[in-house]
């Protein structure tokens, strides 16, 4: 019916291009067949859409698409339709759907500011309007729900139990924690992560007799990406020549915050509020005997993932006195989600191809300011995940002296690491799934398993790409 001289989406320039934002469109009136079309296929393709689970009348597909004005409209059972309830207007091809995605989508919903207090609150008319099935289409079918003062009620609980717990609950009867100096050369600290396996290490400045900052995996990916701007390729001798406290005085960005620390007596909500407002992801938990701090002894390193085990653990004899475990993770404001249209100003969520440049992983994982990607087929179903921390595994034979980080592709970095992989953190604990119909405990279970950072919400038996929840939504939700 359409031509495929309809242009079709207009390519945002920088990493934009490169990055595909997926959309789920929804048909909700029912139908035997229905298919999706539009510009981003130059009205050449149908897109089938396939029925929710549990309701046959409503279909839906989703695809990436790049950022620009879309126009898209419904091939339903041989006759084209377009949804009255959308934007719309009347063209050349009669009446169209229209979606515009803006060119810098990755504009970032909460900031370290805004992460407490009455801005994290949660919305009770929006809470009431989410505890419907799925994304909202499927209005005359409800969620099992709660009350508003039930869902205040569990939050408090877990509030009161936080504060109730210090930092000694999280302390492990032996371990060890891996201290850098700041003195080491960049390559050093670099070789150091990957051959002990750890995403991050404290750093010690023996001038000062203090603990100073911690290096992160992040702060590597900063670091490759300013090498990176200076040629085509990384080399060994620039990384000899710089040391930690080098890029520390100088233009790393990465030190302009200040040394986040808690002591062992600091209660557990005090230092979860702490790893949210200043976007980290660990918190040394550090004890001195000397009243000016001197001699200072480093005992754990604290994460989201040790408090909400600690949760668990208290809450998992007695669930029913927190009403919302109870909820699926769909009918709850927690994580991020492939947005609907007619949802402009949610924030999407990033996605990859494993073609994709490892620049633009990186630039991604900066840019939209997350700790991983999911990598998904052409379908956005999910086939791995790209993580901070694994750019810890270019310094296995110094590969980070010989690539090129625009030519290498995200599928060839997760190759490279396979083995790093499997020597620390078994792949299956990488990409852990759940469905969005999983219930807040069940996924609360499973994020505070060794390992398990986040969760990919995927559509059962496809397994499309639904959304992405981690351990700082979780505790976003409770703590806000």
């Amino acid at each position: 019916m359409f031509s495929p001289s309809v242009d079709s989406a207009r390519d945002a320039g920088g990493v934009a291009a490169a990055v595909l934002i997926p959309m789920r469109f929804v048909w909700p009136y029912g139908g035997r067949s229905v298919y999706l079309s539009g510009s981003f296929t130059r009205w050449s393709e149908l897109l089938q859409m396939s029925p929710v689970e549990g309701c046959p009348t409503v279909f839906q597909v989703i695809h990436s698409l790049a950022p620009g004005y879309h126009q898209y409209k419904f091939y339903v059972d041989g006759e084209w339709r377009h949804d009255e309830h959308q934007p719309c207007l009347s063209g050349e091809y009669g009446i169209v759907n229209t979606v515009f995605l803006a060119t810098d989508p990755f504009v970032p919903l909460l900031t370290p500011d805004t992460v407490s207090g009455s801005n994290m609150d949660v919305d009770n008319e929006a809470f009431r309007r989410m505890a419907r099935l799925t994304d909202g289409t499927l209005s005359n079918v409800l969620l099992p729900r709660i009350s508003d003062a039930d869902v205040q009620t569990s939050r408090q609980r877990i509030s009161s139990f936080l504060s109730s717990c210090t930092a000694y609950e999280l302390l492990p009867e032996s371990g060890k924690v891996v201290t850098l100096d700041v003195d080491l050369p960049v390559k050093q600290a670099f070789h150091i992560l990957h051959e002990q396996g750890i995403p991050m290490a404290p750093l010690w400045d023996i001038c000062k007799g203090q603990f100073v900052g911690v290096l992160s995996a992040l702060d590597f990916i900063l670091i490759l990406r300013e090498l990176g701007n200076h040629g085509s390729n990384l080399t060994e001798e620039e990384l000899e020549t710089h040391t930690i406290s080098a890029w520390k005085e100088g233009k790393w960005t990465a030190f302009t915050q200040g040394f986040i620390r808690a002591g062992p007596y600091d209660n557990l909500k005090e230092i979860a509020l702490k790893i949210l407002q200043n976007g980290i992801s660990t918190v040394p938990i550090i004890h001195s005997s000397s009243e000016d701090g001197s001699f200072p002894q480093l005992l754990h390193l604290a994460s989201l993932s040790g408090i909400l085990k600690c949760i668990c653990r208290y809450f998992r004899n007695c669930s029913s006195s927190l009403p919302i475990l109870q909820l699926p993770i769909c009918a709850i404001p927690v994580g991020t989600w492939v947005p609907k249209i007619g949802e402009p100003n949610c924030q999407p969520l990033a996605m990859l191809r494993p073609n994709a440049s490892l620049t633009s992983a990186l630039n991604l994982l900066v840019q939209a300011q997350v700790s991983s990607i999911p990598i998904v087929d052409d379908s956005d179903s999910l086939l791995d995940i790209y993580c901070r921390s694994d750019i810890t595994a270019l310094a296995k034979d110094r590969t980070y002296t010989h690539i090129n980080l625009d030519e290498m592709t995200v599928h060839q970095a997760l190759q490279l690491g396979q083995d790093f992989y499997s020597s620390f953190e078994p792949r299956s604990q990488r990409c852990q799934m759940c469905l969005r119909t999983d219930s807040l405990h069940k996924v609360m279970e499973r994020l505070s398993q060794p390992g398990v950072r986040r969760l990919v919400i995927v559509e059962a038996g496809s397994k499309r790409v639904e959304g992405i929840i981690s351990l700082s939504d979780i505790f976003k939700f409770f703590l806000g």
